[in-house]
């Protein structure tokens, strides 16, 4: 059974990678007043695998229950057969994690590692645990740790800051999201995906804070651009 190309950028959720590109610019820029480029698309394309793998594998594991509350998703919908989504999600990992290998400094390959198991610990303890919200929120943070690694070999103050920033961030995102799914139904407007669009703007404010003012307006068009992707293809 072929999948198509529409049914692989749904269950990957690839409309919200612009918040993980500036992610790892935020870190990129702290880490390093002028990373190169080529060094910062290496790493976006890391983390995106990394992303996207994890998308795919939380919807491996929660195909049973997406199957009563969320059907029209990919598995329960049967655009795609289980077993196909958890080899994609593997090899996106793996991928993810291996890119890493070409980094300035591999020793990015150790914090590469933790968040691959932090990704996979939470998509399968999620629906079982509420404090696996602090899973999804490291495994954010930790996307700022894998960028200063690659490209330092360290971590600096300022780096750790702003991932706790956005630790906290993805925390209300995901415990907002679980209000929502208790209530039974969605709000009226787009709450999460707004919130995840947002993620970008926070790395903007920080940038801007710390950098230049002017980062605000880098930080509104990653946001913008994750909004618009999420009206083709969903991102919650």
């Amino acid at each position: 059974m072929g999948v198509d190309a529409r049914t692989w950028l749904a269950l990957s959720r690839v409309s919200n990678l612009p918040t993980v590109w500036m992610n790892v610019l935020t870190a990129a820029v702290l880490a390093d007043e002028v990373p190169a480029a080529g060094e910062v698309v290496l790493l976006a394309v890391a983390t995106s695998a990394t992303y996207c793998g994890g998308m795919v594998l939380n919807d491996y594991f929660d195909r049973e229950i997406d199957a009563r509350e969320q059907p029209f998703r990919p598995i329960p919908a049967g655009r795609v057969p289980a077993r196909v989504a958890l080899r994609g999600a593997i090899l996106l990992l793996v991928a993810g994690w291996g890119l890493l290998a070409f980094a300035p400094h591999p020793t990015a390959l150790l914090p590469g590692a933790a968040l691959v198991a932090t990704v996979w610990a939470y998509d399968g303890l999620h629906k079982a645990h509420a404090s696996s919200v602090l899973l999804m929120a490291a495994a954010r943070a930790l996307v700022y740790v894998v960028t200063a690694m690659a490209l330092r070999g360290v971590v600096p103050p300022i780096v750790a800051g702003a991932a706790a920033v956005s630790f906290s961030w993805t925390v209300l995102v995901t415990v907002v999201a679980r209000v929502e799914n208790g209530r039974g139904t969605r709000w009226r407007f787009p709450v999460i995906p707004l919130m995840i669009a947002a993620m970008a703007v926070v790395d903007g404010i920080i940038l801007a804070v710390l950098v230049n003012p002017l980062w605000i307006v880098i930080g509104v068009a990653m946001a913008t651009l994750t909004r618009v992707a999420q009206t083709r293809v969903r991102g919650d």
